[in-house]
């Protein structure tokens, strides 16, 4: 009578364990995104779906087939990408191994005995067995490390797609940099003809005593300086293919891009526009960090989940013998059911409040790469707006510099100015070409990352529990 007595009382003590563990905070609120600083629109600018406007190829939206080919070489090549795909089936991995949690485990294994004593026969024993494991997840705390785990996958899902955006963003404008260099050296090699015969001017005028010495060697200097100018220009250009090789995944000094002339090759696009709502749910790197916050939050729950009791089962079977021939003879087959309460165990609390911190971390990463977004996006309309703005007066002192040098070149035949004063104008006028080549090649660089900025014409993602 005692012996159920005392069986009675544990059960008694298991059931006032688990009352005990019952009273344990493991609610969950219903998972929102973060709150964030609100913005109803662009400054000055017209609230336009970013659907309408951002296809998922824009690049080609600059109608030019080497940037074309250059950006489908990069996307198969670049190794920041693979890395990136990588980690997406690391992630994928890490999915199917969280689930695995909520699986049995079979264990077996034989063993054999061998002992010889003094004056004693040799004693031989065999025996084989099995164990079964089965951790039973009746609160659901392994589905939620399951739901963790699928966050971030979806998260590294995102972090690819930010870093195919940035990919391709960074392969044209270097492809950019790289025409606008080419331009600038043909420039600066006319120019640098042109002021050689102006040098063959000076050395005859100097001979016949019309110009001093100080003026043939102010010449000299400015040819040199523009040597050098054109030695660094073609260094540059240099320096930009090698870079664009690595984005390619090709070896610096194996990559040639044929010469041409930016402002011929590559067309100004419309300039896309979105509105921030748009925003949140569309660029990569804000999906990706509202997945690690969704992430954060279903580590809680599981952390939360684990303060209630565990059930597990442990079925065990064997068999041994003296004989090796008698060994499948005979079984022993045993099932043992068991309970965990974690009633004393401050790690399992202190767990809690470490995911609930990491939680608040994650949530402000998030707010930080929205806040950044914003400010992303603006300061690329802010630039393209004044890029536009000072390519119209570029354009102007042109034409303006253009009328100059037409009556100068006349007045210079009709003996009223000297060949120095159209020397001066043709500089002038050389320098402002300069000046608006490089701001063609800054609105098309605008124009790239304001298309990033937007999130490059990937589909919205609504960011929530499953």
């Amino acid at each position: 009578m005692s012996t159920f007595r005392r069986a009675g009382n544990a059960v008694l003590a298991g059931l006032c364990a688990a009352l005990l563990c019952s009273c344990a905070d493991v609610s969950m609120p219903a998972y929102q995104r973060p709150d964030t600083p609100v913005k109803a629109a662009w400054s000055g600018k017209p609230p336009v779906s970013a659907a309408e406007t951002i296809a998922p190829d824009w690049w080609k939206e600059f109608r030019d087939p080497t940037l074309n080919g250059l950006v489908a070489k990069a996307v198969a090549g670049n190794f920041d990408v693979k890395i990136l795909a990588a980690r997406i089936q690391v992630a994928g991995a890490e999915v199917g191994e969280a689930r695995a949690g909520a699986l049995p485990t079979l264990d077996a294994g034989a063993g054999a005995s061998f002992e010889k004593s003094t004056g004693q026969k040799l004693s031989k024993s065999f025996n084989l067995g099995t164990q079964v494991n089965w951790d039973i997840d009746i609160w659901g705390k392994v589905e939620k490390g399951v739901q963790a785990q699928k966050a971030e996958y979806r998260a590294s899902e995102a972090d690819w797609r930010a870093g195919y955006l940035k990919l391709v963003s960074d392969v044209s404008t270097t492809y950019f940099q790289i025409l606008q260099f080419d331009e600038q050296i043909d420039q600066q090699q006319r120019a640098l003809d042109k002021n050689r015969q102006i040098l063959s001017t000076f050395d005859a005028m100097y001979k016949n005593g019309l110009l001093p010495n100080t003026r043939v060697l102010q010449q000299r200097a400015e040819i040199n300086r523009q040597t050098n100018d054109l030695l660094e220009l073609r260094r540059a250009r240099d320096l930009a293919t090698n870079a664009l090789s690595t984005l390619l995944g090709v070896p610096a000094g194996e990559l040639r891009i044929a010469p041409g002339r930016l402002q011929d090759r590559v067309q100004l696009p419309a300039v896309p526009a979105g509105l921030p709502s748009d925003l949140l749910k569309r660029r990569p790197d804000i999906v990706a960090a509202e997945f690690r916050v969704l992430e954060a939050y279903d580590l809680v729950g599981q952390a939360k989940l684990a303060q209630l009791p565990s059930v597990s089962l442990t079925g065990r079977g064997g068999s041994s013998s003296f004989a090796l021939t008698d060994l499948l003879k005979s079984f022993t087959f045993g099932l043992l059911p068991s309970i965990n309460i974690p009633i004393f165990d401050p790690s399992v609390k202190a767990h809690v409040k470490t995911n609930e911190a990491q939680t608040r971390v994650a949530e402000e990463q998030y707010r930080k790469t929205v806040i950044s977004a914003f400010e992303d996006v603006e300061n690329a309309l802010v630039n393209l707006d004044a890029h536009r703005k000072q390519r119209v007066e570029l354009q102007q002192q042109i034409d303006n510099l253009k009328t100059v040098s037409t009556q100068t070149e006349a007045q210079l035949k009709e003996g009223v100015v000297s060949q120095l004063e159209l020397f001066e104008t043709e500089r002038s006028l050389l320098s402002a070409q300069l000046a608006l080549l490089a701001n063609h090649q800054q609105i098309l660089s605008d124009t790239v990352t304001l298309y990033k900025a937007l999130g490059g014409g990937w589909p919205t993602v609504a960011v929530g529990s499953r």
